[in-house]
């Protein structure tokens, strides 16, 4: 279930944006394919993200998520051409992302994943070291340190 859909990325961009963006050839039509990549390169960003804390997909899917969905999108389409405001939308869309998966911020009435999602926390302790004899030392260089 994608978080955003082509129908979503022409309301809140414009067609003419899109067609632009992923007709290769003459940029007057929108290439479903291509935004349909893009589209499904957002959603793995998401959840790649969310997979720790909430049940996945997350649906039905939240506003917060459509956007980010379509700022990602938009922004995998433009590729090293994004603009300013482009890029700064993508950018946000990553650190709400980094909050949702952080618990800074939530997904009201999304589902928390299941038991055994979330990994074991690193062991604590001590750090073995392993080095091979020292090469240059006191006792091998007595001329040096007199």
């Amino acid at each position: 279930m994608p978080y955003a859909t082509q129908a979503d990325l022409v309301a809140r961009f414009g067609s003419t944006e899109l067609a632009q963006l992923t007709d290769r050839t003459a940029g007057t039509t929108i290439d479903a394919a291509v935004v349909s990549a893009a589209l499904a390169d957002a959603d793995a960003l998401i959840e790649g993200y969310l997979a720790q804390r909430y049940a996945l997909p997350v649906a039905p899917v939240p506003a917060m998520l459509l956007r980010v969905a379509a700022d990602v999108a938009r922004y995998m389409l433009h590729g090293n051409a994004a603009s300013d405001a482009v890029r700064t939308a993508y950018e946000d869309a990553l650190k709400v992302l980094r909050d949702l998966a952080d618990g800074r911020a939530a997904l009201p009435g999304a589902a928390a994943a299941p038991a055994g999602a979330t990994p074991a926390a690193a062991g604590g302790g001590r750090v073995l070291v392993s080095a091979p004899d020292r090469v240059f030392a006191r006792a091998s260089l007595p001329d040096y340190f007199g």
